[in-house]
């Protein structure tokens, strides 16, 4: 049986460990789809099919309200993180005032434009710093925001710590401090119309089975 997966990066790098395992283990076979979470809502409301969908579980809990998700499933949690450049000094990212002292005197900063990208969209509106750094600020679709920092082009990147590490080129400084630290959870969704649900529930049973949490501490994440 094919299980057809649509996912977002926050999870990817535990899944693509993951996975192997499961289709060796059951004799399914899985395919994915890897899309920004924007872009996936999208497609999910225009109508595309597919069995299991992993995304935040706000952005799901809209899906099915939409009436597009039968069921969610929570898989992991995760915080935002800060990266520079490989060889770059490492800020001082201590306190939610060091960290609004480090984008005020940054040049170029990059988030992305997923959970992460909207939660410090308000962060920074909240700090009253919006209107000083919108000429600065590089919303990223379709890469990593720590490949902009690699290249130069970005002093900081904020995003999941889960989507950081695995980015050649950038050192990470950290999580966000806890006093502006904002945890999002990844889950499961089994699409109401999915063609394979009883291996669509078999993957989700293996990537919270304990096993799995072994991995998903390793890529930066924590199990739901």
């Amino acid at each position: 049986m094919n299980i057809t997966v649509m996912a977002s990066a926050a999870f990817k790098e535990a899944y693509l460990e993951l996975v192997p395992g499961f289709e060796s283990a059951s004799g399914h076979s899985v395919t994915s789809l890897w899309a920004p979470s924007a872009q996936m809502i999208a497609r999910l409301k225009g109508g595309e099919r597919v069995d299991l969908v992993i995304l935040s579980a706000a952005s799901l809990d809209e899906l099915i309200k939409a009436g597009i998700i039968a069921e969610r499933f929570d898989l992991a949690r995760s915080g935002v993180g800060v990266a520079v450049k490989a060889g770059a000094p490492k800020p001082d990212i201590s306190s939610g005032d060091a960290v609004k002292r480090l984008v005020l005197a940054a040049k170029a900063i990059a988030y992305s434009t997923g959970p992460s990208g909207v939660y410090l969209t308000g962060l920074f509106q909240r700090m009253g710093i919006a209107d000083q750094i919108k000429h600065k600020v590089r919303q990223v679709q379709g890469e990593p925001a720590g490949a902009v920092a690699a290249r130069g082009e970005a002093e900081i990147a904020f995003q999941q710590v889960s989507e950081l590490l695995p980015v050649p080129g950038i050192e990470l400084v950290g999580p966000l401090p806890p006093d502006i630290q904002q945890i999002t959870v990844f889950s499961a969704g089994l699409h109401a119309s999915a063609r394979s649900p009883a291996a669509a529930r078999a993957l989700v049973e293996f990537l919270t089975a304990p096993a799995a949490a072994t991995v998903i501490r390793r890529k930066g994440m924590e199990p739901a």
